[in-house]
């Protein structure tokens, strides 16, 4: 057996094992099904999507662009939207909680473990001009570890520092830090945390 068959044989064991233990934890059989039809949707990636049961499957509406996820996990009613040459990248561990929409027109990137909360937007554009000017679009930027509260809009041209934490119903228009805990719609900074020691 040449070396790259014992990859591909390992890595398939491994599939097998991670699929098993998600049963035994308790994920239903039909969020894997539902996972591999989203699947489909996605240029790139690798790894294994669930899209849990309990209401509308996830929709994907992309117009052209590309979209690259890798091993995360959405919740029922969870609507992509992505623009012509924009592109959308999950990493893994992400879990999207119910109806989160994310609107794409540029670029928006979401970090490894992010958890992001039901009914939260997050749009890299406008969507449409005013005044005669067009819509604009700027880059949405979520570093790893950030937690995201129901309820919360990310709007164009934000960069979320790693461990950042956005309470319930924020509106954020501008940059947080890494490890700050941003509240209240205006998305104040309330204090920030100190990262964890090894």
């Amino acid at each position: 057996m040449d070396v790259g068959a014992r990859g591909d044989s390992r890595d398939m064991i491994g599939r097998v094992k991670r699929f098993v233990d998600r049963l035994r934890e308790g994920v239903p059989l039909s969020a894997f099904w539902r996972g591999l039809l989203l699947r489909r949707h996605f240029r790139r990636g690798a790894g294994l999507i669930l899209a849990l049961p309990g209401g509308p499957r996830p929709v994907v509406k992309n117009l052209g662009g590309e979209i690259v996820v890798e091993s995360c996990s959405f919740e029922s009613g969870v609507r992509l939207e992505i623009y012509p040459g924009a592109t959308l990248t999950i990493a893994k561990g992400v879990y999207l909680n119910r109806n989160v929409h994310i609107v794409t027109a540029s670029t928006v990137s979401i970090g490894r473990g992010v958890k992001i909360g039901w009914d939260t937007v997050i749009m890299d554009t406008d969507l449409h001009g005013h005044s005669g000017k067009p819509a604009e679009s700027k880059p949405v930027v979520i570093e790893d570890d950030v937690w995201i509260g129901c309820r919360v809009v990310i709007l164009k041209g934000v960069h979320v520092g790693r461990g950042a934490i956005i309470g319930a119903g924020a509106i954020v228009t501008k940059s947080v830090p890494p490890l700050a805990v941003v509240g209240s719609p205006r998305a104040s900074v309330l204090f920030t945390a100190s990262a964890p020691t090894d």
